[in-house]
């Protein structure tokens, strides 16, 4: 810091590649540049250059990409595929099975409502962008994320799911407002199919916030929607888009929210909210709403933890590294970059009930930093099992036994680690006997056109597949060039097509 960095011109329908100067100024990080045809831009990045220089050091690098592409990259953004330019693999994998909405939120970057037109893949083309997941290699898709528009709204809803369990997704989750999972029969058909988790939208526990960013009163139907996902026995991740001015007072509110219904709240994704469209500066900077931000107020908040807790996300691939070595297998692991994510795990105390970050009994910095080390070792390494055990005796001396969760020892604590990565043996077993409650707390900041990074684009590992037999990564999908408009315009019909093809297939 300072440092140059590739970027876009925020001007709509320019998207020139220009280069952004990265620095500090007061305590925080700006990113500016100038376009030759639209001028000089300025915005806030990170709102405490600490924080971003510890999520830069504390990264392992980039992942493997793809031995398979499907695309060979000439212009990035522009030739997205994935392409052979890509370092990540996919770690969630999202299929938009319709543009439709029962709602019409002011904040949504997938304004479905607006267009006169309908996307809405047919199941079978949702099969093949399963299977395009699927093919990856050296990793192939284990977790699926149905999205949307509202995706519970397609006709062929509980089927897709049910195919994503049958060609073999470990993880099948859902992005959604609620409405529909408010029903605890419509929940429990879509458990029975295969539904692992609900990823909740969230944005606040009182229906002043929903009015605001949603148009309407909501809480009872995420009410609804807990009680309903919390008889059929799955899961549900609270994701809250704040907005600075707007619900930033409700990030402590969601967290003691999801705290006192940890029995089916898994996690937490804070998504602030992602700036579209041509925006005065006095706006963005009312609006923005940065990582650091967010860690600063739950600390504020709630007192649960402090920005000392917080890591990038990417932070936890040594973890996966390790598994990979020891099984001799690949497996999903996360290398977006630093700076795409914060997050920290609170380990729920037993008894009591108490969040525990897990900074507070392992020294996670040196663990993660033997882990890395490790997995090369035991990759290389002919005798696996002997390996398995070294590790097991390299890392205890990180785990703080006085410190950590009454009822946890060192062994149950790697179980829970175990079962945070391989999502099967979270599951495996419900009564607490493998692994400790945990909850995820993390904020995920995807890029608008104002905070554009391609070097983030290349290292994404949320994708989005296309019935053009594409992969894109999130930030380009919905950023950038926004290929999200041009995949729906080409694979739509408008309104009146649509409802005429829907009145064919019920008669």
């Amino acid at each position: 810091m300072p440092k140059y960095v590739q970027s876009i011109c925020p001007e709509p329908g320019c998207g020139k590649v220009i280069t952004a100067h990265m620095f500090a100024e007061d305590g925080k990080v700006y990113m500016e540049k100038a376009c030759p045809e639209h001028g000089y831009v300025k915005d806030l990045y990170w709102s405490d250059v600490e924080l971003y220089l510890k999520a830069e050091r504390w990264e392992f690098g980039d992942g493997k990409g793809l031995m398979n592409p499907n695309t060979e990259c000439e212009s990035c953004p522009a030739d997205c595929g994935i392409c052979n330019r890509h370092t990540s693999h996919t770690s969630l994998g999202n299929i938009d099975l319709t543009n439709r909405c029962n709602l019409n939120c002011p904040i949504c970057f997938a304004n479905a409502n607006h267009t006169g037109r309908v996307y809405e893949p047919s199941k079978e083309e949702i099969m093949d962008m399963l299977r395009l997941y699927r093919k990856e290699e050296p990793v192939s898709g284990r977790m699926v994320q149905f999205s949307g528009g509202e995706p519970t709204i397609h006709p062929d809803f509980f089927e897709i799911i049910s195919e994503a369990k049958k060609v073999g997704y470990s993880h099948i989750q859902v992005a959604s407002n609620g409405i529909k999972f408010a029903d605890p029969d419509f929940t429990a058909r879509a458990t029975e199919a295969g539904l692992h988790t609900i990823y909740l939208q969230f944005d606040g526990v009182d229906d002043r916030v929903y009015k605001q960013t949603r148009g309407r009163e909501l809480m009872k139907y995420k009410e609804k929607t807990l009680e309903s996902a919390r008889r059929a026995g799955i899961k549900i991740v609270l994701v809250p888009t704040i907005v600075g001015g707007v619900n930033e007072d409700q990030v402590g509110k969601i967290l003691l929210y999801a705290l006192e219904n940890i029995d089916v709240v898994s996690g937490i994704s804070y998504q602030p909210v992602a700036l579209t469209g041509r925006i005065s500066l006095e706006q963005r900077t009312k609006m923005r709403f940065t990582l650091p931000d967010l860690a600063r107020c739950i600390e504020e908040q709630t007192g649960i933890t402090n920005k000392n807790d917080w890591y990038p996300v990417s932070f936890v691939s040594p973890v996966s590294k390790i598994i990979s070595a020891v099984r001799g297998s690949e497996t999903v692991y996360i290398s977006c970059h630093p700076h795409c994510s914060l997050g920290t795990y609170l380990f729920i105390e037993q008894g009591t009930g108490r969040p525990i970050p897990i900074t507070r009994f392992c020294d996670i910095e040196g663990m993660f930093e033997e882990l890395d080390r490790l997995a090369v070792q035991t990759a290389a390494s002919r005798f696996k099992r002997f390996a398995q055990m070294n590790a097991f005796y390299r890392i205890h001396k990180y785990f703080k036994k006085d410190q950590a969760p009454k009822g946890m020892d060192f062994t149950k604590f790697l179980q829970t680690l175990d079962g945070l990565f391989d999502k099967e043996a979270g599951r495996g077993a419900k009564d607490g006997t493998y692994t400790n409650k945990t909850l995820l707390v993390a904020g995920m900041h995807f890029m608008d056109n104002y905070n554009y990074e391609l070097e983030r684009v290349r290292r994404c590992v949320i994708h989005y597949a296309t019935p053009a037999n594409k992969i894109i990564p999130f930030c380009s999908y919905n950023g950038g060039l926004c290929h999200r408009e041009e995949i729906e315009e080409r694979y739509s019909v408008s309104l009146a097509e649509y409802k005429e093809r829907r009145k064919q297939r019920q008669t």
